[in-house]
Order: C-alpha cells, then sequence, then structure tokens
C-alpha cells in the first residue's frame, strides 16, 4: 500500500502539523533539563530516514532555546536489523561527522515499536565509539515491545494493535506534517 492510497485506510490522524511541532519543542525542552550539565557534549544521531529531520528540528530547537549548537548525524542501521530474513538489504549511508565517544548521544526515530530498531541503533552506534550515555528520542511510542526498551523522551503515546500501521509524514520526505494511525 503506497502514502497516497494509505489515507483511504485510515484509522485516526494522531498528530496534527502543530501537534508534531508542540511534541518536538517538548522533547527539546526534556533534552536541555536532562543533560543541563552536560550540554557541551550532546549531540544528535537520527535514525534513517525519519529520524534525520526530527533530529535536525530538534536541534534547531535547542539553538532557539539555549544558542546551543547541537550537532546531528545520520546512522543507517541496515546491517544490524535481526529482521532481514535472508533478503538482500539496501544500505544507506551513515554520516556522523564528529567522535561519539564522551558524548551524550541522542538517538532519534520516529516510531518505537517492538524495540528492535532502538536495538539495532545502538549497536551501530557502538561500533563508532563509546557515548558516555546514549538516550532514545521517539516521536511516537506505539508499545508492543518485544525488547527492554523504553525511549527517554516521546512526543506522543499511541496505542495500537498489532494489525495497525502508525505512519509518519515529514514536510521534508513527504510535503507535510502529520501522524496517522492505519489498518494493515
Amino acid at each position: 500500500m503506497d502514502r497516497t492510497s494509505v489515507h483511504e485506510h485510515a484509522r485516526s490522524r494522531v498528530l496534527s502539523a502543530d501537534g508534531m511541532r508542540r511534541s518536538l519543542r517538548r522533547i527539546s525542552h526534556e533534552i536541555l533539563e536532562r543533560n543541563a550539565s552536560t550540554l557541551e557534549n550532546l549531540a544528535l544521531v537520527g535514525v534513517l530516514t525519519r529520524g534525520v529531520p526530527l533530529a535536525r528540528r530538534i536541534s534547531d530547537n535547542l539553538s532557539q532555546f539555549e544558542d546551543l549548537d547541537v550537532p546531528v548525524g545520520s546512522l543507517d542501521i541496515t546491517m544490524h536489523r535481526d529482521d532481514l530474513g535472508g533478503e538482500e538489504p539496501e544500505v544507506g549511508e551513515s554520516d556522523v561527522p564528529f567522535d561519539v565517544t564522551g558524548r551524550t548521544v541522542v538517538l532519534v526515530d520516529d516510531v518505537l515499536y517492538t524495540g528492535r530498531t532502538a536495538r539495532a541503533a545502538m549497536d551501530a552506534l557502538l561500533e563508532l565509539g563509546r557515548p558516555a550515555a546514549i538516550r532514545l528520542a521517539i516521536l511516537v511510542d506505539r508499545g508492543h515491545r518485544e525488547l527492554p526498551i523504553r525511549a527517554d523522551h516521546v512526543g506522543k503515546n499511541v496505542p495500537t494493535s498489532r494489525g495497525e500501521r502508525v505512519l509518519v509524514e515529514l514536510e521534508e520526505t513527504d510535503g507535510e506534517d502529520g501522524v496517522i494511525v492505519v489498518a494493515e
């Protein structure tokens, strides 16, 4: 099902563009509060693909709120996934233009579901160095964890069934901001 026809099957819009903006601003404030003593060693790393523009938006917020220049990287986790099932993966390109060693790195992604993507992201990040701490910022937490992973910063909790999908639409990739839940 492509994104254009998916709106016909939408159960509900759970975040509007304004709601997404408010959620990202709240996450940004939480990151500032939680890391007040270590802001100079803070970095954001977005998980490809939708985590990257979200990380950039959070960085922009941090710059606006506290005049901070927080570096942003992008992380491809394809080779760390445990659900490839023998298929030939399409590998993207990570771009983390700073040393993660000794930094507090906030991994940013759009949806937290089973926890497997977050685990793969941590594995990929640890190949780059040894951060002082890894935090997880998620726009939407939909539940159904299979691994003991919990986000440090959540924009919105959205209870779903396993037969539904949460689609995050971003201006940068889809032409508009919003989050919808669709039946599969």
